[in-house]
């Protein structure tokens, strides 16, 4: 178990992290989510001890993390850093050999990651002669070259094709099963919603919620439900109906139970009902309701700051 455990740090007049505390569990996926200048990047970099914390600790199994323990986790930060004139395969050995692998199994390692990323055909192109998409392969396959025990990526869905999310998602899956803790960040809330075992929302540097996608439905999510009937025009001034969204024949809308249930009822009266129930919220509807109460102009002051 990686643990964060009340961790401050400042920038300056800047509070990049508010006494954030969350955990990330061996043997599953933990989505990192939060808008930008949440507080993400600064978290990530604390827990790989490239930035020191102001107040709180950072402890892996309840052992405190060392900057040689951090040597035995994988990071991959948001920029790209590989060195553009090295071949993808070639830089991904070299990383693994500055983990402790010996060069033949650092080389097998790297074509082997490369090949299940996708990459193997590419694996002696120089890594500028490489599209966006998969110079991105490249640095999520040098993060795991050393089969860490640790997984720390930030955003590494960004660029990738939906064949690549889907090669990396089983990647992560893998390692994940073999005990590993993994935490990444991604803005792309449809992919987080299908691979995560939990979820950590941040916003303003400070934890907002933290939980598995169903529990964070049930604990945050606005009540909606859709109707589906031959007359659906009157809903809308229907007392206690917010948030209404009609279709060609259905109308879905916010509400609590009683006056859904009174929306039935008159939807009945009037003719047959096509269809009616609740609508299971996405991970974006709730992404947005955890973190609503956010200051606009709080969060414009801290953009200075990649966080």
């Amino acid at each position: 178990m990686l643990t964060v455990s009340h961790v401050t740090r400042t920038f300056g007049s800047i509070r990049a992290l508010d006494d954030a505390s969350f955990e990330v569990p061996r043997g599953q996926l933990t989505g990192f989510v939060g808008g930008n200048g949440a507080g993400k990047t600064t978290a990530m970099r604390i827990l790989m001890q490239v930035l020191a914390a102001d107040a709180g600790s950072v402890t892996l199994d309840g052992a405190p993390v060392t900057r040689d323990a951090a040597r035995r986790f994988g990071y991959m930060p948001e920029e790209r850093g590989l060195y553009p004139k090295m071949a993808a395969a070639a830089q991904v050995a070299y990383l693994g050999t500055l983990h402790g692998l010996d060069r033949k199994t650092a080389e097998g390692r790297a074509i082997q990651l490369l090949s299940e990323l996708g990459l193997g055909e590419r694996a002696y192109d120089h890594v500028e002669k490489l599209s966006l998409g998969n110079q991105q392969r490249a640095q999520i396959a040098a993060a795991l070259v050393h089969d860490p025990d640790v997984l720390i990526l930030d955003e590494p869905f960004s660029g990738l094709d939906p064949l690549a999310v889907e090669s990396v998602m089983n990647i992560l899956a893998g390692f994940a099963r073999r005990g590993a803790a993994v935490l990444f960040s991604s803005h792309q809330l449809d992919v987080i919603e299908r691979i995560t075992d939990s979820l950590v929302i941040i916003a303003g540097g400070r934890i907002r919620a933290v939980g598995t996608p169903l529990e964070l439905v049930a604990a945050y999510a606005t009540p909606r439900f859709a109707l589906a009937a031959a007359d659906i025009g009157w809903v809308s001034a229907w007392p206690g109906v917010r948030e209404v969204f009609v279709g060609m024949d259905e109308v879905s809308f916010e509400a609590d139970d009683d006056a859904a249930q009174q929306v039935l009822r008159r939807a009945l009266d009037l003719g047959p009902v096509g269809r009616f129930g609740p609508v299971v919220p996405r991970l974006a509807e709730v992404f947005k309701d955890v973190v609503q109460d956010i200051d606009p102009l709080s969060t414009a002051r801290r953009e200075g700051v990649t966080a």
